[in-house]
């Protein structure tokens, strides 16, 4: 057998990242697929051996050795087989070894057509046991390479390959090549076919997976992350609540001298991260949301449309606000409210009355509205800036 058929295999296993085991047992099968097509009657008779070290590749009919005339190859008549193996008898085996190099084309295109959709179920399997425990969860992978152009990363993962696209990636982090990086597995896409392991570097998820392998309290459940607001890369607003009335929920995810937050932000490029005290009451939990301002109070307009006024003293309106809106954009988000701040000098607005229901007549009445001022902006979890 030509030697090029051998490093053809060899580079075959590397390409797909399979073991030399696994490629022969693929191409071994792809023969006997290939040979049965020719010999159906011999389905059970053929056998496919390959030896990649002494490069060998041989593909054999065992025989049956009959006394009368064969009813098909799976037999051979006495005297034929005796020509191959003088000592052979009745009733024995004679491995008749078929020329390949004779095999038509169309057998050739065939076993090649089967060796490649082995090839992709094999892979598609590999790729689901490897990574569908993980879906939803972290790793860490290597970039192996980035585009100039279009910037994507190509990374490498228990040797697989895998792309970072340009907009998953955190904005203004170089990607160099060789650095270890963990990413968010968003899902998988495709399952039944060619498996895309879909990743993001910016998904909010990522900054609790981060803080639940640096925080022991939040794995444990001792300390819960409630909710989570993020701008990648310029900074992220976190909810935590303690189930331990002895657990500092904050200190947990700070640590000592805020070593467990400091290795959260060395692996998010520097991005800033706000830890928050969650409350079961929206008034205090937007308060706290708006942290570092200092909020005077919290008026909740209607509590089924989460809409509210925060207030604030004047000298903290713009930190309440915070550059290009990003802190109250942040604080709606983590809350889940629309939050229009006010300084305390400004008319604040009476909650909506509550709607009651005449059981009478089922007709459902309320107070006269109270208008909001139209004047100001409402910030809501929607909201871009």
């Amino acid at each position: 057998m030509d030697s090029k058929f051998f490093d053809t295999l060899t580079a075959l296993g590397t390409e797909n990242s399979l073991d030399t085991e696994v490629m022969i047992e693929t191409v071994k099968s792809a023969m006997q697929k290939s040979v049965q097509r020719m010999y159906p009657e011999c389905k059970e008779a053929i056998r496919v051996d390959i030896d990649i070290e002494n490069q060998i590749f041989d593909v054999f009919i065992l025989q049956e050795v009959v006394d009368e005339e064969p009813i098909n190859h799976s037999q051979i008549y006495i005297d034929e087989a005796r020509t191959i193996n003088p000592n052979i008898c009745v009733g024995e085996t004679l491995e008749h070894k078929l020329d390949i190099s004779k095999f038509s084309r169309a057998s050739a295109q065939s076993a090649k057509q089967s060796i490649k959709g082995d090839l992709r179920d094999i892979n598609r399997d590999r790729i689901l046991d490897k990574f569908q425990s993980k879906e939803h969860d972290i790793i860490t992978a290597t970039v192996m390479q980035v585009e100039p152009n279009r910037g994507s990363a190509t990374l490498m993962y228990d040797k697989t390959e895998l792309y970072l696209l340009r907009q998953e990636q955190i904005p203004n982090e170089i990607l160099k090549e060789g650095m270890s990086l963990k990413v968010y597995i968003t899902g998988i896409a495709n399952k039944n076919k060619k498996p895309i392991i879909k990743l993001s570097r910016v998904h909010r998820d990522l900054v609790k997976r981060l803080f639940e392998l640096e925080v022991p309290e939040i794995y444990d459940g001792i300390v819960e992350i409630k909710s989570i607001s993020r701008d990648a890369g310029s900074r992220s607003k976190i909810a935590v609540m303690s189930h331990d009335a002895n657990v500092d929920a904050i200190g947990a995810c700070i640590g000592a001298k805020h070593s467990r937050i400091s290795a959260v932000v060395k692996e998010l490029n520097g991005e800033k991260i706000d830890i928050i005290p969650y409350s079961e009451d929206p008034a205090t939990f937007i308060a706290n949301a708006l942290s570092p301002a200092k909020v005077v109070k919290v008026v909740i307009l209607n509590e089924e449309l989460h809409t509210c006024v925060a207030v604030v003293p004047t000298d903290q309106l713009s930190l309440a606000i915070g550059n290009k809106g990003q802190n109250a954009r942040l604080a709606a988000k983590l809350t889940g409210y629309k939050i229009d701040i006010k300084s305390d000098f400004e008319a604040i607005p009476e909650p909506e009355p509550k709607k009651a229901i005449d059981n009478s007549s089922d007709e459902v009445f309320e107070e006269e509205n109270i208008s909001l001022q139209e004047d100001n902006i409402i910030l809501d979890e929607e909201s871009e800036g």
